[in-house]
Protein backbone atom coordinates (compact mmCIF):
# COMPACT_ATOMS: atom_id res chain seq x y z
CA UNK A 1 0.00 0.00 0.00
CA UNK A 2 0.94 3.25 -0.99
CA UNK A 3 -0.33 6.68 0.28
CA UNK A 4 -2.62 8.69 -1.32
CA UNK A 5 -3.73 12.40 -1.60
CA UNK A 6 -7.50 12.80 -2.74
CA UNK A 7 -8.50 16.34 -3.77
CA UNK A 8 -12.14 18.19 -3.09
CA UNK A 9 -12.44 14.55 -1.48
CA UNK A 10 -15.64 16.74 0.31
CA UNK A 11 -17.00 18.80 3.18
CA UNK A 12 -15.88 16.63 6.95
CA UNK A 13 -18.13 19.59 8.43
CA UNK A 14 -20.78 16.85 9.29
CA UNK A 15 -18.81 14.92 11.06
CA UNK A 16 -17.00 17.29 12.94
CA UNK A 17 -17.08 21.71 12.54
CA UNK A 18 -14.45 24.38 14.03
CA UNK A 19 -17.98 25.44 15.68
CA UNK A 20 -18.44 21.98 17.23
CA UNK A 21 -15.12 21.87 18.29
CA UNK A 22 -15.51 25.66 19.90
CA UNK A 23 -19.08 24.45 21.06
CA UNK A 24 -17.39 21.63 22.93
CA UNK A 25 -14.14 23.15 24.57
CA UNK A 26 -16.57 26.14 25.93
CA UNK A 27 -19.19 24.41 27.25
CA UNK A 28 -19.45 20.26 27.35
CA UNK A 29 -17.79 19.49 30.37
CA UNK A 30 -15.13 17.70 28.97
CA UNK A 31 -12.39 15.47 30.94
CA UNK A 32 -8.91 14.26 30.20
CA UNK A 33 -8.29 12.61 28.17
CA UNK A 34 -10.84 13.56 25.52
CA UNK A 35 -8.61 16.67 25.30
CA UNK A 36 -4.76 16.79 25.52
CA UNK A 37 -2.42 19.52 23.97
CA UNK A 38 0.59 19.31 21.68
CA UNK A 39 3.34 22.09 21.44
CA UNK A 40 6.15 21.69 19.05
CA UNK A 41 6.21 17.92 19.40
CA UNK A 42 6.26 17.92 23.29
CA UNK A 43 2.80 17.18 25.28
CA UNK A 44 1.87 19.88 27.37
CA UNK A 45 1.66 19.02 31.09
CA UNK A 46 -2.25 18.48 32.07
CA UNK A 47 -1.65 20.32 35.33
CA UNK A 48 -1.26 23.69 32.21
CA UNK A 49 -4.73 22.84 31.52
CA UNK A 50 -7.35 20.79 34.08
CA UNK A 51 -9.05 22.22 37.19
CA UNK A 52 -10.76 20.53 39.90
CA UNK A 53 -14.39 20.46 40.77
CA UNK A 54 -17.28 19.17 42.06
CA UNK A 55 -19.95 17.08 40.57
CA UNK A 56 -22.37 16.43 43.77
CA UNK A 57 -20.48 15.12 46.60
CA UNK A 58 -17.33 13.79 44.02
CA UNK A 59 -14.35 16.21 43.61
CA UNK A 60 -12.64 15.59 40.03
CA UNK A 61 -9.34 16.83 39.37
CA UNK A 62 -9.29 16.19 35.36
CA UNK A 63 -11.91 18.68 34.48
CA UNK A 64 -11.45 20.54 31.14
CA UNK A 65 -10.07 24.49 31.87
CA UNK A 66 -11.69 26.19 28.42
CA UNK A 67 -9.75 29.04 29.25
CA UNK A 68 -6.91 28.13 29.90
CA UNK A 69 -7.01 25.27 26.80
CA UNK A 70 -7.65 28.34 24.54
CA UNK A 71 -4.81 30.40 26.38
CA UNK A 72 -2.44 27.55 25.42
CA UNK A 73 -3.87 27.72 22.24
CA UNK A 74 -3.27 31.19 21.59
CA UNK A 75 0.46 30.70 22.90
CA UNK A 76 1.19 27.59 20.18
CA UNK A 77 -0.76 25.07 21.51
CA UNK A 78 -2.24 22.36 18.85
CA UNK A 79 -5.63 21.01 20.66
CA UNK A 80 -5.91 17.01 20.58
CA UNK A 81 -9.57 15.81 20.67
CA UNK A 82 -9.48 12.26 21.59
CA UNK A 83 -11.77 9.26 20.73
CA UNK A 84 -14.19 10.76 19.02
CA UNK A 85 -15.70 7.44 18.11
CA UNK A 86 -16.19 6.85 21.72
CA UNK A 87 -18.55 10.07 22.54
CA UNK A 88 -18.76 12.40 19.62
CA UNK A 89 -22.33 10.82 17.80
CA UNK A 90 -21.48 12.03 14.13
CA UNK A 91 -18.13 10.67 14.27
CA UNK A 92 -18.91 7.93 15.89
CA UNK A 93 -21.30 7.16 13.39
CA UNK A 94 -18.51 7.55 10.65
CA UNK A 95 -16.05 4.95 12.06
CA UNK A 96 -19.14 2.73 12.18
CA UNK A 97 -20.09 3.06 8.59
CA UNK A 98 -16.37 2.03 7.96
CA UNK A 99 -16.09 -0.51 10.11
CA UNK A 100 -19.11 -2.29 8.90
CA UNK A 101 -17.26 -2.09 5.25
CA UNK A 102 -13.87 -3.31 6.46
CA UNK A 103 -14.30 -5.09 9.21
CA UNK A 104 -11.64 -3.18 10.99
CA UNK A 105 -11.51 -1.51 13.99
CA UNK A 106 -11.88 2.10 13.48
CA UNK A 107 -11.12 5.31 15.57
CA UNK A 108 -11.01 8.85 15.00
CA UNK A 109 -9.63 12.04 16.60
CA UNK A 110 -8.95 15.61 15.49
CA UNK A 111 -6.08 17.84 15.97
CA UNK A 112 -6.65 21.79 16.02
CA UNK A 113 -3.53 23.62 15.27
CA UNK A 114 -3.03 27.37 15.49
CA UNK A 115 -1.44 29.34 12.70
CA UNK A 116 1.97 28.54 11.70
CA UNK A 117 2.25 25.95 14.59
CA UNK A 118 3.73 22.33 14.40
CA UNK A 119 2.37 19.34 15.99
CA UNK A 120 4.44 15.88 16.38
CA UNK A 121 7.40 15.44 15.23
CA UNK A 122 8.16 13.14 12.73
CA UNK A 123 6.61 9.29 13.43
CA UNK A 124 5.19 6.86 12.24
CA UNK A 125 1.70 4.88 13.10
CA UNK A 126 1.23 1.48 13.86
CA UNK A 127 -1.93 1.83 12.25
CA UNK A 128 -3.18 3.04 8.77
CA UNK A 129 -4.60 6.78 8.82
CA UNK A 130 -6.59 8.26 6.92
CA UNK A 131 -6.50 12.61 7.62
CA UNK A 132 -9.61 14.24 6.36
CA UNK A 133 -8.63 18.08 6.59
CA UNK A 134 -11.94 20.24 8.07
CA UNK A 135 -10.87 23.71 7.83
CA UNK A 136 -8.09 25.46 7.50
CA UNK A 137 -4.86 24.51 5.31
CA UNK A 138 -1.49 22.19 7.12
CA UNK A 139 1.17 21.45 5.13
CA UNK A 140 2.22 17.42 5.12
CA UNK A 141 5.76 16.15 4.88
CA UNK A 142 5.55 12.47 3.70
CA UNK A 143 8.60 10.23 4.19
CA UNK A 144 9.51 6.73 3.70
CA UNK A 145 9.48 4.15 5.97
CA UNK A 146 12.04 2.52 8.18
CA UNK A 147 10.03 -0.12 8.97
CA UNK A 148 7.32 -2.34 6.74
CA UNK A 149 4.04 -2.30 8.08
CA UNK A 150 4.81 -2.39 12.19
CA UNK A 151 2.78 -3.87 14.93
CA UNK A 152 1.57 -1.54 18.26
CA UNK A 153 4.67 -2.80 19.81
CA UNK A 154 7.03 -1.20 17.17
CA UNK A 155 7.32 2.61 18.78
CA UNK A 156 8.63 4.95 16.19
CA UNK A 157 11.81 6.56 16.80
CA UNK A 158 11.43 10.10 16.06
CA UNK A 159 15.50 10.39 15.31
CA UNK A 160 15.55 7.62 12.20
CA UNK A 161 11.75 9.09 11.17
CA UNK A 162 13.19 12.59 10.70
CA UNK A 163 16.40 10.91 8.30
CA UNK A 164 14.11 8.71 5.81
CA UNK A 165 13.90 10.32 2.39
CA UNK A 166 10.98 12.41 1.59
CA UNK A 167 8.21 11.35 -0.52
CA UNK A 168 6.34 14.14 -1.16
CA UNK A 169 5.05 17.73 0.77
CA UNK A 170 1.90 19.01 0.30
CA UNK A 171 -0.70 21.58 1.52
CA UNK A 172 -4.32 20.11 2.92
CA UNK A 173 -6.83 22.46 2.53
CA UNK A 174 -10.42 22.24 3.12
CA UNK A 175 -12.23 19.10 1.98
CA UNK A 176 -9.03 17.29 0.96
CA UNK A 177 -8.04 14.04 2.13
CA UNK A 178 -4.49 12.08 2.83
CA UNK A 179 -4.03 7.96 3.35
CA UNK A 180 -1.21 6.83 5.20
CA UNK A 181 -0.36 3.21 5.36
CA UNK A 182 1.04 2.07 9.19
CA UNK A 183 4.83 2.38 8.69
CA UNK A 184 4.71 5.82 6.87
CA UNK A 185 6.36 8.43 8.27
CA UNK A 186 4.81 11.67 8.24
CA UNK A 187 4.79 15.49 10.31
CA UNK A 188 2.62 18.20 10.17
CA UNK A 189 2.46 22.08 10.48
CA UNK A 190 -0.39 24.41 10.11
CA UNK A 191 -0.16 27.40 7.12
CA UNK A 192 -1.80 30.27 6.85
CA UNK A 193 -4.54 30.65 9.50
CA UNK A 194 -6.52 28.26 12.20
CA UNK A 195 -6.17 24.25 10.68
CA UNK A 196 -8.74 21.23 11.92
CA UNK A 197 -8.51 17.77 10.62
CA UNK A 198 -9.75 14.57 11.44
CA UNK A 199 -7.76 11.51 11.73
CA UNK A 200 -9.51 7.90 11.04
CA UNK A 201 -7.43 5.27 12.14
CA UNK A 202 -7.73 1.87 11.44
CA UNK A 203 -6.94 -0.52 13.40
CA UNK A 204 -6.44 -4.07 11.29
CA UNK A 205 -6.83 -7.43 12.81
CA UNK A 206 -3.18 -8.97 11.36
CA UNK A 207 -1.66 -12.16 10.80
CA UNK A 208 -0.08 -12.27 14.02
CA UNK A 209 -3.58 -11.43 15.58
CA UNK A 210 -4.69 -14.79 14.56
CA UNK A 211 -1.33 -16.47 15.48
CA UNK A 212 -1.18 -15.34 19.18
CA UNK A 213 -5.17 -16.30 18.95
CA UNK A 214 -3.88 -20.06 18.18
CA UNK A 215 -1.67 -19.87 20.86
CA UNK A 216 -4.06 -18.67 23.43
CA UNK A 217 -6.61 -22.11 21.79
CA UNK A 218 -3.30 -24.00 22.42
CA UNK A 219 -3.40 -24.06 26.17
CA UNK A 220 -6.49 -26.34 26.48
CA UNK A 221 -3.49 -28.84 25.54
CA UNK A 222 -2.07 -30.61 28.64
CA UNK A 223 0.99 -31.30 26.91
CA UNK A 224 1.64 -27.38 26.06
CA UNK A 225 0.63 -26.71 29.60
CA UNK A 226 3.58 -28.28 31.33
CA UNK A 227 6.62 -26.92 33.48
CA UNK A 228 9.81 -26.78 32.02
CA UNK A 229 12.23 -28.74 33.56
CA UNK A 230 13.98 -27.98 36.82
CA UNK A 231 17.06 -26.09 36.46
CA UNK A 232 16.57 -25.15 32.81
CA UNK A 233 18.13 -21.36 32.87
CA UNK A 234 21.33 -22.75 34.26
CA UNK A 235 21.88 -25.01 31.32
CA UNK A 236 21.96 -23.81 27.50
CA UNK A 237 21.74 -26.94 25.97
CA UNK A 238 18.56 -27.93 28.65
CA UNK A 239 17.26 -24.82 28.38
CA UNK A 240 17.31 -24.77 23.89
CA UNK A 241 16.36 -28.75 24.68
CA UNK A 242 12.99 -27.07 26.13
CA UNK A 243 12.32 -24.20 23.64
CA UNK A 244 12.75 -27.35 20.72
CA UNK A 245 10.47 -29.35 22.37
CA UNK A 246 8.02 -26.94 22.98
CA UNK A 247 7.85 -25.80 19.06
CA UNK A 248 7.74 -29.70 18.11
CA UNK A 249 4.85 -29.98 20.51
CA UNK A 250 2.59 -26.69 19.14
CA UNK A 251 3.95 -27.99 15.67
CA UNK A 252 2.20 -31.25 16.06
CA UNK A 253 -0.79 -29.37 17.84
CA UNK A 254 -1.04 -26.80 14.93
CA UNK A 255 -1.66 -29.43 12.25
CA UNK A 256 -5.15 -30.30 14.37
CA UNK A 257 -6.23 -27.35 15.41
CA UNK A 258 -9.82 -26.29 13.98
CA UNK A 259 -9.38 -22.79 11.68
CA UNK A 260 -13.38 -21.91 12.19
CA UNK A 261 -13.18 -21.95 15.84
CA UNK A 262 -10.49 -19.54 15.64
CA UNK A 263 -11.95 -17.40 13.24
CA UNK A 264 -15.16 -17.70 15.26
CA UNK A 265 -13.31 -16.31 18.66
CA UNK A 266 -11.94 -13.50 15.94
CA UNK A 267 -15.08 -12.53 15.02
CA UNK A 268 -16.47 -12.48 18.22
CA UNK A 269 -14.08 -10.16 19.59
CA UNK A 270 -14.85 -7.81 16.31
CA UNK A 271 -18.76 -7.68 17.15
CA UNK A 272 -17.99 -7.45 21.20
CA UNK A 273 -15.91 -4.55 20.76
CA UNK A 274 -18.06 -2.68 18.76
CA UNK A 275 -20.29 0.04 21.28
CA UNK A 276 -23.90 -0.02 20.69
CA UNK A 277 -25.05 3.20 18.76
CA UNK A 278 -27.72 4.52 20.82
CA UNK A 279 -28.54 7.64 20.05
CA UNK A 280 -32.40 7.90 20.49
CA UNK A 281 -32.95 4.62 22.21
CA UNK A 282 -34.34 6.69 25.40
CA UNK A 283 -37.07 7.29 23.43
CA UNK A 284 -37.58 3.82 21.83
CA UNK A 285 -37.89 2.04 25.27
CA UNK A 286 -40.19 5.24 26.15
CA UNK A 287 -42.31 3.81 23.11
CA UNK A 288 -42.11 0.34 23.31
CA UNK A 289 -45.61 -0.15 24.99
CA UNK A 290 -46.98 1.54 21.38
CA UNK A 291 -45.72 -1.47 19.16
CA UNK A 292 -48.05 -3.29 17.07
CA UNK A 293 -49.26 -4.75 14.03
CA UNK A 294 -48.55 -1.32 12.18
CA UNK A 295 -45.78 -0.34 13.68
CA UNK A 296 -42.90 -0.20 10.96
CA UNK A 297 -39.17 -1.29 11.98
CA UNK A 298 -35.39 -1.23 10.75
CA UNK A 299 -32.22 -2.43 12.19
CA UNK A 300 -30.99 0.39 13.40
CA UNK A 301 -28.16 2.01 11.88
CA UNK A 302 -25.03 0.98 13.16
CA UNK A 303 -25.83 -2.07 15.04
CA UNK A 304 -23.18 -4.65 15.12
CA UNK A 305 -24.46 -8.87 15.23
CA UNK A 306 -23.63 -12.41 14.58
CA UNK A 307 -26.48 -14.47 14.70
CA UNK A 308 -25.78 -18.38 15.35
CA UNK A 309 -28.06 -21.21 15.88
CA UNK A 310 -26.66 -23.49 18.61
CA UNK A 311 -28.09 -27.30 17.33
CA UNK A 312 -29.20 -29.61 19.83
CA UNK A 313 -25.83 -31.79 20.96
CA UNK A 314 -23.82 -28.65 20.38
CA UNK A 315 -21.38 -26.68 22.31
CA UNK A 316 -23.09 -24.96 25.15
CA UNK A 317 -22.41 -21.09 24.72
CA UNK A 318 -20.07 -19.39 27.05
CA UNK A 319 -23.24 -17.77 28.96
CA UNK A 320 -24.60 -20.88 29.69
CA UNK A 321 -27.74 -20.81 27.01
CA UNK A 322 -29.30 -24.23 26.59
CA UNK A 323 -28.32 -25.76 22.99
CA UNK A 324 -31.13 -25.48 20.45
CA UNK A 325 -31.25 -21.74 20.95
CA UNK A 326 -30.76 -18.56 18.86
CA UNK A 327 -27.73 -16.56 20.26
CA UNK A 328 -27.15 -12.78 19.29
CA UNK A 329 -23.84 -11.92 19.97
CA UNK A 330 -23.99 -7.77 20.25
CA UNK A 331 -21.48 -5.32 21.17
CA UNK A 332 -22.11 -5.60 24.84
CA UNK A 333 -24.16 -8.62 25.63
CA UNK A 334 -25.46 -11.72 23.88
CA UNK A 335 -28.91 -12.63 23.86
CA UNK A 336 -30.49 -15.96 23.39
CA UNK A 337 -33.98 -16.58 22.34
CA UNK A 338 -35.88 -19.47 20.72
CA UNK A 339 -34.79 -21.28 17.86
CA UNK A 340 -37.92 -21.10 15.80
CA UNK A 341 -37.63 -17.08 15.94
CA UNK A 342 -34.48 -17.60 13.65
CA UNK A 343 -36.45 -16.88 10.25
CA UNK A 344 -37.81 -13.85 11.64
CA UNK A 345 -35.07 -12.27 13.21
CA UNK A 346 -32.71 -13.05 10.17
CA UNK A 347 -35.46 -10.93 8.23
CA UNK A 348 -35.96 -8.18 10.87
CA UNK A 349 -32.51 -7.62 10.29
CA UNK A 350 -31.60 -7.55 6.32
CA UNK A 351 -31.53 -4.00 6.49
CA UNK A 352 -35.17 -3.20 5.18
CA UNK A 353 -37.57 -1.57 6.85
CA UNK A 354 -40.68 -4.24 8.06
CA UNK A 355 -43.58 -3.64 9.75
CA UNK A 356 -44.47 -6.09 12.70
CA UNK A 357 -47.51 -7.45 11.10
CA UNK A 358 -45.62 -8.90 7.85
CA UNK A 359 -44.42 -11.67 10.01
CA UNK A 360 -47.60 -13.46 10.73
CA UNK A 361 -46.48 -16.56 7.97
CA UNK A 362 -44.06 -17.03 10.51
CA UNK A 363 -45.26 -16.31 13.71
CA UNK A 364 -48.61 -15.43 15.48
CA UNK A 365 -49.19 -11.90 16.66
CA UNK A 366 -48.80 -12.13 20.13
CA UNK A 367 -45.09 -13.58 19.07
CA UNK A 368 -44.04 -11.25 16.63
CA UNK A 369 -44.58 -8.56 19.19
CA UNK A 370 -43.44 -9.92 21.78
CA UNK A 371 -39.59 -10.77 19.52
CA UNK A 372 -39.70 -6.93 18.16
CA UNK A 373 -40.37 -5.46 21.30
CA UNK A 374 -37.19 -7.38 22.59
CA UNK A 375 -34.99 -6.32 19.68
CA UNK A 376 -36.26 -2.85 20.55
CA UNK A 377 -35.57 -2.80 23.72
CA UNK A 378 -32.03 -4.38 22.96
CA UNK A 379 -31.04 -1.59 20.59
CA UNK A 380 -31.23 -3.97 17.55
CA UNK A 381 -33.90 -2.53 16.10
CA UNK A 382 -35.78 1.29 15.29
CA UNK A 383 -38.80 2.37 14.72
CA UNK A 384 -39.21 4.26 11.58
CA UNK A 385 -42.42 6.13 10.44
CA UNK A 386 -44.73 4.16 7.84
CA UNK A 387 -43.88 4.76 4.28
CA UNK A 388 -45.84 7.21 2.08
CA UNK A 389 -48.12 6.05 -0.05
CA UNK A 390 -46.45 8.86 -2.61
Amino acid sequence: MAPHLWRHAGSFDDVLSLADVDRLIAGAGLRRPAIRLVRDGTVVPPADYTRRARTGGTTISDLIDPGRVLDNFADGATIVLQGLHRWWPPAARFCRDIELVLGHAVQANAYLTPAGAAGLAPHHDTHDVFVLQVAGTKHWTVRRPYLDTPLPRHASDHEVAATQPVLFEADLTGGDALYLPRGVVHSAAAQRGVSLHLTVGVLATTVHDVLRELVDLAAEEVELRRSLTPGWPFDPDLAEGEVKSAIAALADWLATADAGTVAARLRDRFVANRSPLLEGQLLEIAALDEIGDDTHVLRRPGAVTDLRLVPAGGDVPDDGAAPGRLQLVLGDRRVTMPAAVEPAVRRLLDGEPHRVGDLADLLDQPSRRVLVRRLVREGILCTRPAPSDG
